[in-house]
Order: structure tokens, then sequence, then C-alpha cells
């Protein structure tokens, strides 16, 4: 497979990568943390090719990233208290979110009953969003190898394996986002990373720091 690579300030790039999207193909696109890979959410057979890609465990969920907070329902039954606490003051932002799953969701991205959520606060990647729908997506990396800031990293790592890479520059963040499991309770911290868990625990006083 030979990995295109579109210039996202071309007209038509962003056009062009969500067609091969939704024809089956994965593709690497910038957010505010990392370059991720995805595939359309409810596409069983395009998300299980991301773990093929990566060389992913098969019990590592994938989370969902979506371009405005109306498309949360699609994607989870409900948003428990926290999590709209949270979503208020993080969203879009570095604040991944693990919510109760919908039933139509596919096993694929979650095998249990939850699915982790996010809105990435980079207006390319919610462009990008609004023309693809929700989208399973995770670091354009190979497992356990370093998060992709820039297009050049993921084709170090992914070229051949993936479609095509969206090349918006540099990712301003660089450090991927922070995950909270809104469905225990208390809600704990799965993972601390752009957002601090003192920043987070201002607005959730009984949040868990893992």
């Amino acid at each position: 497979m030979t990995t295109e690579v579109f210039a996202a300030s071309e007209p038509g790039s962003l056009e062009r990568a969500a067609r091969l999207l939704h024809a089956g193909q994965l593709v690497a696109f910038p957010t505010d943390t990392v370059y991720g890979v995805g595939a359309p959410a409810f596409d069983g057979a395009s998300v299980a090719a991301i773990y093929v890609a990566k060389e992913r465990p098969p019990d590592k969920a994938i989370p969902v990233l979506i371009a405005d907070e109306g498309d949360l329902a699609r994607i989870t039954a409900f948003a428990p208290d926290c999590a709209r606490v949270l979503i208020a003051c993080f969203w879009p932002g570095a604040l991944t979110l693990v919510l109760p799953k919908r039933p139509d969701v596919p096993e694929i991205v979650s095998s249990d009953e939850t699915v982790a959520v996010r809105i990435p606060d980079l207006e390319l990647a919610r462009a990008f969003l609004r023309l693809t729908g929700p989208l399973a997506a995770t670091s354009a990396n190979r497992s356990g190898q370093p998060s992709p800031v820039t297009a050049a990293d993921v084709m170090t790592q992914l070229s051949g394996r993936i479609a095509a890479v969206l090349d918006g520059g540099p990712c301003p963040g660089g450090t991927p986002s922070t995950v909270v499991n809104c469905v225990a309770s208390p809600p704990y911290i799965v993972r601390e990373g752009a957002l601090a868990g003192d920043v987070l625990r201002d607005v959730v006083p009984d949040l868990r720091l893992g």
C-alpha cells in the first residue's frame, strides 16, 4: 500500500481524506494533542484494521472523537453528572471521558459497556470530523512507540500501513489527553496527560487521582 500525504491547506484535501475513510481505508490526521489514525466508529471492519496497522493489542479499546457536543448522544447512552461538569469546563480539549456505551457501538471499539469519547480543541480536526462523523481514533504510531506530532512522524511509523495522512502541521499540544472514568463511583483518572489531575479536581472534588 502506498500512503498518500494530503496538505490540509489544499482545497478539497479534507474531502479526499473523508472519502477514503468512507471507503474503508485508514487515515491519519492532526488533533490538538497528537496525530491520530481513525476509522468510522460504526464500521467494525475498518476499526479492526487500526489494530492491524498499529500492531495494537486486541484488548485495548479505541477512543471515539466527535466534532461537537451534539454528537455525544450517538456514542453514549447518557452522561453522568461528573461528565457534564467536565464537559462544560474542558471540552473541546485534551480530556477523554469514559462513558456508558450505546448498544450499537461496535464491540471492536470497546468490548465492555463503556466507551471513551473526546472533542479535540483543533478546528481542523473538528472540521474533518464534521465531514466524517464520529471516528474511532488512537495515536498514529505503532503500539508502544512515541506518539507522532507531525505528519513526518506518522509516515516514519505507518507508511505503507494506512491509506493517507492529512498534514496539518505540528500538533499544538504534543501530549496525549488525560482520561477520566466517569462511570465509576467515585470517578477516577485512568491516565494523566495534558490536563493535570489537580485542575480537574477543582471542578470535580471527589475525582480520584488513579
